[in-house]
């Protein structure tokens, strides 16, 4: 389903679960891990459904951290079965509703150690479990994401290639163009996609605007399709990446984001870029919410279920057009509208 819909036309993703359920009040922050869709089912059935209302081709099942490794942090190991299975039943019913592609989810797993050659088994084996349990209810294909070793995007390339299904490997770049073992940009996505990924690309970490340059590159590197997700909080070429950013003097990371988050304006105009630069399957990461995602769609022409919904300024009593002026203070009038008092 995934590769038909990219032969056919542009794939839009969808965006930042994770940090929209934390900020729903559903995920801690700190562990991020995703229990929500045992104890709050109905919630993360509503994100997707917000997704997919704004223009989302793929819905991502909430397995994000749902892997052995994050999940004994909490104590809850022993659910790993439930809470793959059940993350993926919930998107499957809504993809279903909405005709999107289905998307497991699969995450670095903080095991892979390049240094060791003996965690590439446990790395594996925890790819593995993940796999089996969200593949049982059907998913479409499989992304990897916010992998910043080589050696584990080969692994996990390994691991959905296993399956007979397609894969999207994602990696993330922080401060530089290499992954965290040494392999440049360019070298990382000619080799995954030799190893035989039919999807690459960049995801996370930074904002549209230092993205952009990397996905050029992958662009140039590698024929076929590429993908970009970038998330919605505003970095600089200082601090290239939202981990980073200060707020009143301390790191904002997780907690103070709110200053640095993008305006759905600056998404649309992301989408568009990226069309230009002819990437195939064009998402989004943390901080990137439904309004970010349909401003997203209908900067690329499309209408989304959610358009209905989209702004008429023209109506508003203050920013609308004569026939809906309600004018009582001109002050607040001429400051709101962002015209020079007439005085």
């Amino acid at each position: 389903m995934i590769l038909e819909k990219l032969k056919n036309d542009i794939v839009i993703g969808d965006g930042g679960a994770l940090f929209e359920l934390e900020r729903r009040g559903y995920v801690s922050a700190g562990p991020f891990t995703p229990e929500v869709t045992l104890e709050h089912p109905e919630v993360v059935r509503q994100l997707h459904v917000d997704f997919a209302r704004a223009g989302s081709d793929v819905l991502q099942a909430f397995t994000y951290y749902a892997h052995e490794e994050k999940l004994k942090v909490i104590g809850m190991e022993g659910k790993l079965k439930e809470i793959n299975v059940n993350a993926t039943k919930i998107v499957s019913e809504v993809a279903k509703e909405y005709n999107c592609a289905v998307a497991g989810c699969l995450a670095n797993t903080w095991m892979y150690n390049p240094k060791d050659k003996s965690s590439d088994k446990e790395t594996r084996r925890q790819f593995d479990k993940q796999i089996e349990y969200q593949a049982s209810e059907g998913v479409d294909f499989f992304i990897a994401e916010t992998i910043d070793y080589q050696g584990e995007a080969r692994i996990a390339l390994e691991a959905v290639k296993s399956t007979g299904l397609p894969a999207m490997i994602t990696l993330g770049f922080k401060y530089n163009d290499k992954t965290l073992d040494g392999v440049v940009l360019e070298d990382a996505f000619k080799e995954l996609k030799d190893l035989g990924a039919e999807i690459v690309g960049i995801n996370c970490f930074r904002d549209p605007n230092l993205m952009m340059p990397m996905v050029e590159r992958l662009r140039n590197a590698v024929d076929g399709y590429i993908a970009a997700q970038p998330v919605a909080f505003r970095c600089t070429h200082e601090k290239p990446y939202f981990q980073i950013q200060e707020f009143n003097g301390h790191v904002a990371f997780p907690l103070e984001l709110d200053p640095f988050v993008l305006t759905r304006t600056e998404m649309g105009d992301y989408a568009l870029k990226a069309k230009e630069m002819g990437v195939n399957y064009i998402g989004a990461c943390c901080g990137a919410d439904p309004h970010h995602i349909r401003s997203m769609a209908e900067a690329l022409g499309r209408t989304t279920p959610n358009s209905k919904y989209s702004p008429k300024l023209n109506l508003h009593p203050i920013l609308g057009d004569k026939d809906h002026l309600k004018i009582r203070d001109e002050r607040i009038f001429t400051e709101q509208r962002g015209e020079k008092d007439s005085k």
